[in-house]
């Protein structure tokens, strides 16, 4: 399996504060970055995965939706989280 207890719990460790603030904006959008890695190189291989294409899409559309929430309530924050996971505006 792609995302183990041990990988989630760093990625929310780095970027939610700790392993067991799984709420936090940033480390749901780092998780969500994670998982949207993960099926773009799935989708890079295995281009007619249509049902992987949707749930790709509807990955980056819940990813865009709380970047626009962070932007709204701390620039900052916001800007550090897309240059420091390479996500591209």
């Amino acid at each position: 399996m792609y995302l183990s207890k041990e990988v989630k719990a760093e990625i929310f460790k780095k970027h939610g504060g700790s392993e067991t603030n799984t709420g936090s904006t940033e480390g749901q959008i780092a998780l969500f970055t994670h998982r949207i890695n993960h099926l773009t190189g799935h989708l890079k291989k295995n281009h007619k995965d249509y049902n992987t294409e949707r749930s790709l899409v509807k990955l980056v559309g819940k990813r865009r939706s709380l970047l626009d929430y962070m932007i709204k309530n701390d620039i900052v924050k916001y800007r550090e989280l897309i240059k420091e996971l390479g996500i591209r505006k």
